[in-house]
């Protein structure tokens, strides 16, 4: 009885499924609770993994939302370690490992080269099981993900890093052979140059090694995994398994490093294509060398052929002029149509440029499908900042959390530079520290080496955005605490921009959509950039701000481009919020132009309609437009579905004035009889321009008297209250209002400020104003063309 019980705990076979990308590298693999029961276990044993090859990790509880499923959790590391790919099954079992009396490490890859003591490898390997063969990794203090374990593994998965990046080292030999684990009393030799694994275990990099891609890897999966771990599926079904795959987003989002991932974990041969490089000048050469690859790959199947940057070697035949690129374009479209349907070979291509591919490669039959590799969204970034952190050694007051929160527009290569500058900032923090002379670096100092939350703040100063550089993009600094006197406008920009993006789900909840566009107007001054600018910021969103001067071109159909290549951005970054200043010299009312006047504001017009209400979806994207005259807006554009709000921003009332002084002040030393209020008071129909004009003058009456004056008296409000005045009059203010009102009951009949409405015109006679300078009168004449 007890050998059969002995013989089941051996027998145990799970399902391997991938664990989260902050635990790679730390040794531990995740069971289901009954497992622990049936083999006799306790949190922080050593199980044996017998896949392909054997391996050993430590067993930890499942995930909160693995309870009642029977998988096994391993990361990259560990799968490449026992031979396996994800849903793969392999036989686990209990063990009593050995202390290793000592273990030789080498680096993993062949351009790395190491310099120390293996000795300092032991703070981070310690208790750590591993087996010759085995890929093991350098983890620095990572928190996230090891809540819950017991103490002493915690402790142990937090102990410094090796260094200020995550490396990768190969158990070229240890002693006693067999399974064993590092303590105290093991010496670690580290060899300073790679050493050719008597068995490959290739693991540089696996899908624990990317982040926010979780459903674009399981396409990626289905479509070249699948295929090449079992074609035998697609025999039974009698159907050709996939021949390619486009993968095309924004640069720098992860497309070549995904390849490589698949063509690892599915444990192919990987055969690399930069597209320039296949490019010679002699004639036929270019062909020849594309043949070549195809048929290396061929023979070694299972394989994968990556094309990066596709669109340099197959670009529209119809667009390019020389014969060399024709040829190649047809030569790739033979050798895809060549591929026999089981020839257990699959093309993978990326570009960031999709619609400059020739079309006769994005069919079914070649590119089979077409995958988006976007911008990473909040817990996509978090999983990618966890990736290029796990090596550092973090301080306590970094939050990846916040870090996530911040990096909005930011796609995997610009995280991994904002991972690189944050070090680089530590590292200076101890220079003065550093004998650069002796050459080598006190261990007391590594020690007290730590990546801090400062050093973040300071590379985010540094690293911008990259899928933003080609618009006038910023990250903007206004919070609503910033913004006084217009809190009816606030709200209304909070409920329609702020609430659809920070929390779509209530929008779907209720079936209504979020609206698309906002109009902000009213008198100069009143704070409408302000209040589009502290939107954004509070809504954590990208912030485009445009203005008809970047949109305008000479060149015929260049500005309607120039829209366009604008909302296609704003799509590749959303959330982001579009500003667009000055609305009205952008989109004018059509018809409104004289005879022989160029017509580019039309057609301008014409294309913003389409864009904010066209087929193409405006998912996460909301247009912001500021106007003092709403008047001149083309009426197409001010109704629902396009600019669906139409936001007043008036002058401030004596509350408001006040809110705005107190704003304006805070880091104005201010004297005991300083009155905000009455000065509020005097200030009547001050936009919040005027106000911070008023500060700013008395300041300088302050200054006049004094360069050394310590404080600002009422004394100076009152003289600067006498050299300034409010730039809306109560003509002014009432004409806006007037707008207002008529706005809100026909968005196409306004006829305020002496400026004719044009859907007030009929089509058989329409008007313009006479041009004094010719001699024609104030009256409205008609156009003849």
């Amino acid at each position: 009885m007890a050998e059969s019980e002995n013989q089941e705990k051996q027998d145990i076979r799970l399902q391997v499924a991938n664990s989260r990308p902050e635990e790679s590298g730390s040794g531990i693999a995740r069971l289901p609770r009954p497992m622990f029961a049936r083999l006799g276990l306790t949190e922080g044993d050593i199980i044996e993994i017998s896949g392909k090859r054997i391996t050993a990790s430590r067993a930890v509880g499942p995930y909160a939302e693995d309870e009642g499923i029977e998988v096994l959790r391993l990361d990259g590391l560990q799968r490449a370690n026992a031979g396996v790919g994800t849903g793969d099954f392999v036989g686990i079992r209990k063990i009593e490992s050995k202390a290793a009396k000592s273990v030789t490490l080498a680096p993993a890859q062949p351009n790395l080269r190491l310099q120390g003591s293996g000795q300092a490898l032991k703070r981070t390997f310690i208790g750590r099981p591993m087996v010759a063969g085995d890929i093991v990794a350098t983890t620095g203090q990572q928190r996230m993900g090891h809540e819950g374990l017991p103490p002493q593994l915690r402790q142990m998965l937090a102990a410094p890093a090796y260094a200020l990046q995550e490396i990768r080292l190969t158990v070229v030999e240890t002693s006693p052979k067999g399974i064993v684990h590092i303590d105290d009393s093991t010496e670690i030799e580290l060899l300073p140059e790679y050493v050719e694994p008597k068995e490959s275990r290739r693991a540089d990099v696996t899908y624990d090694d990317i982040g926010g891609m979780g459903e674009t890897i399981d396409q990626l999966r289905e479509m070249v995994e699948l295929p090449l771990r079992y074609p035998e599926l697609f025999q039974r079904l009698g159907v050709d398994p996939p021949k390619g795959v486009l993968l095309y987003g924004p640069p720098g989002t992860g497309k070549t490093r995904l390849a490589r991932a698949v063509a690892n974990e599915s444990e192919a041969e990987f055969f690399l294509i930069n597209g320039p490089e296949i490019m010679g000048s002699a004639y036929g050469e270019s062909e020849k060398a594309l043949r070549d690859v195809f048929e290396k790959a061929a023979k070694a199947a299972p394989s994968i052929i990556f094309i990066d940057e596709i669109d340099s070697i197959a670009p529209k035949r119809g667009q390019v002029q020389g014969e060399a690129e024709k040829r190649l374009v047809a030569q790739l479209l033979t050798l895809m149509d060549g591929l026999e349907p089981r020839a257990n070979l699959v093309v993978i291509a990326a570009t960031n440029r999709p619609d400059a591919i020739d079309e006769a490669l994005r069919r079914p039959g070649r590119f089979d499908r077409e995958i988006v590799v976007g911008v990473p969204d909040e817990r996509g970034r978090r999983e990618i900042i966890a990736i290029h952190s796990r090596g550092m050694p973090l301080a306590e007051d970094v939050d990846v959390g916040e870090l996530a929160r911040t990096t909005y527009g930011f796609v995997g290569a610009d995280i991994a530079a904002l991972a690189r500058e944050a070090a680089i900032e530590a590292v200076r923090r101890i220079m003065p520290r550093l004998n650069l002379e002796a050459g080598t670096i006190p261990p007391e100092v590594l020690d007290e080496l730590q990546v801090t939350r400062e050093d973040f703040v300071g590379a985010l100063k540094r690293v911008h955005p990259s899928a933003m550089r080609e618009v006038m993009v910023q990250a903007p600094n206004v919070r609503w605490n910033d913004i006084g006197g217009l809190d009816a406008s606030a709200e209304r920009l909070r409920e329609g921009v702020e609430l659809p993006l920070k929390d779509p789900e209530a929008f779907r909840r209720l079936g209504i959509r979020p609206a698309k566009g906002f109009l902000l107007y009213g008198p100069p001054g009143t704070g409408k950039t302000l209040l589009a600018k502290a939107v954004a910021r509070e809504a954590e969103a990208n912030f485009i701000a445009t203005k008809s001067a970047d949109l305008l071109s000479k060149w015929y159909g260049e500005s309607e481009q120039q829209i366009a290549r604008l909302f296609a951005r704003a799509r590749q970054v959303a959330p982001c919020v579009i500003f667009i200043d000055e609305l009205d010299s952008l989109v004018p009312a059509r018809g409104s132009g004289g005879a022989g006047e160029p017509q580019v504001t039309e057609r301008i017009v014409n294309t913003l309609l389409a864009e904010m209400d066209g087929i193409e979806e405006m998912q996460s994207v909301v247009v912001i437009g500021a106007t003092n005259r709403p008047n001149l807006i083309d009426p197409a554009l001010l109704r629902p579905g396009r600019l669906d709000e139409l936001v007043y921003v008036s002058v401030p009332n004596a509350e408001g004035r006040r809110r705005i002084l107190d704003i304006h002040t805070a880091r104005m030393p201010l004297a005991k009889d300083v009155d905000l209020d009455a000065i509020a008071e005097k200030a009547n129909r001050y936009t919040g321009a005027d106000l911070e004009d008023l500060v700013r003058r008395a300041g300088m009456v302050a200054l006049r008297k004094s360069r050394d004056v310590p404080e600002v008296t009422q004394e100076d409000f009152e003289a600067a209250l006498k050299d300034t005045r409010a730039t809306v009059t109560p003509e002014m203010e009432r004409e806006y209002e007037k707008i207002a009102g008529e706005i809100k009951q026909n968005a196409a009949a306004l006829n305020p400020i002496g400026f004719i409405a044009p859907g007030m015109l009929t089509p058989a006679r329409q008007t313009k104003h006479g041009d004094p300078e010719k001699g024609d009168s104030d009256k409205a004449r008609p156009v003849t063309d």
